[in-house]
């Protein structure tokens, strides 16, 4: 039997207050920030006349709300940060099946394999590293190269990230228990040093501390947005490479929903050439769709799909088992 793995629903409830909602109208479950995504969904109540009463929370705690919830839930739409809750609610057999047009010409990366939830943008996994002190021929080909002994001290991680955890995940999926373990003891004994979040691996890197980190794409153009000679570049490892793992924001309609016309008009929104332009320019993720064009240090749409491995995004779900391998290894 699959273990519950998000937060209680007592959490929960405290932590949401319902939306009223309207005639004309959908309830949307958000996991994603307001700040980041209420422009798009303005956008599109001004272009559909649809109303969006939105909840937000984080994107754990609704799934597990969802799932108490059940058939009674008021939610139409649920937007997910990553892919391991998506997998979670449609697993719990929550969430409609779409129809094959919203989907079917998107890359596997960017996809359910059930067809029950899409991706609505995508940020990749790779390294970050110092053009003055890692020259191009030292880096690494390989995550798994990086715990060498000519790496001792220099790389920096973050192991109670949310992001880092999800690549721990995509790593047990892909490779097991055992070899991650063994990964995460390797990196520990090759002095690793831990950091908060993403951003401080940069500003570790600007300040001299280390060499490299393991960051999302999407931290470094916040810093040279600011200043263009920020000294950080990023790069990815080998082509499929599970370092360079691409996790996705991910929406899908909940079966329960009794408006699932407007649910689904709103994902084939967020999937749309203008919402996508959004996406990638103003939150600097990767864009699902070809059509929109994204670059920024290097890390092209068409570089980050050649470089990412390809997964069951389902299957991105135990969180608890990366939990307990990241505490058996010391490192939260």
């Amino acid at each position: 039997m699959r273990k519950n793995l998000f937060a209680p629903l007592a959490l929960v409830t405290s932590l949401l207050v319902a939306p009223v909602v309207s005639a004309t109208s959908l309830t949307l479950y958000s996991g994603r920030g307001e700040s980041m995504v209420e422009p798009i969904l303005k956008e599109f109540e001004k272009e559909t006349g649809i109303e969006v009463n939105v909840r937000y929370g984080a994107t754990a705690q609704l799934a597990v709300l969802l799932q108490e919830e059940g058939k009674r839930s008021p939610a139409d739409v649920f937007w997910g940060q990553d892919a391991g809750a998506m997998g979670a609610v449609s697993q719990a057999g929550l969430l409609a099946k779409l129809p094959s047009d919203i989907y079917d010409k998107l890359p596997n990366i960017y996809k359910s394999v059930t067809g029950n939830w899409v991706a609505t943008s995508g940020r990749a996994r790779l390294f970050v590293y110092s053009p003055e002190r890692s020259p191009k021929a030292e880096h690494p080909s390989s995550v798994f190269e990086i715990t060498d002994q000519r790496f001792k001290g220099r790389v920096g991680w973050a192991p109670t990230n949310g992001s880092f955890q999800s690549f721990v995940t995509a790593m047990r999926v892909e490779y097991g228990d055992e070899r991650t373990l063994e990964w995460l003891n390797a990196m520990k004994a090759n002095g690793a040093k831990t950091y908060r979040n993403n951003s401080t691996q940069l500003e570790g890197i600007a300040d001299g501390e280390i060499d490299y980190g393991l960051v999302n794409n999407y931290y470094l153009p916040r810093f040279t947005k600011v200043d263009a000679k920020f000294p950080v570049k990023q790069d990815f490892f080998k082509e499929g490479d599970i370092g360079n793992l691409m996790n996705v924001a991910g929406a899908g309609v909940l079966k329960s929903s009794k408006n699932q016309k407007h649910a689904v008009e709103l994902l084939r929104f967020l999937t749309s050439k203008h919402a996508q332009e959004y996406f990638a320019l103003e939150v600097n993720e990767y864009p699902v769709i070809p059509e929109v064009s994204h670059s920024s240090d290097g890390t092209s749409y068409e570089k980050a799909l050649k470089a990412s491995p390809s997964l069951d995004l389902d299957k991105l779900d135990d969180l608890e088992g990366t939990l307990a391998l990241l505490r058996k290894a010391g490192l939260i």
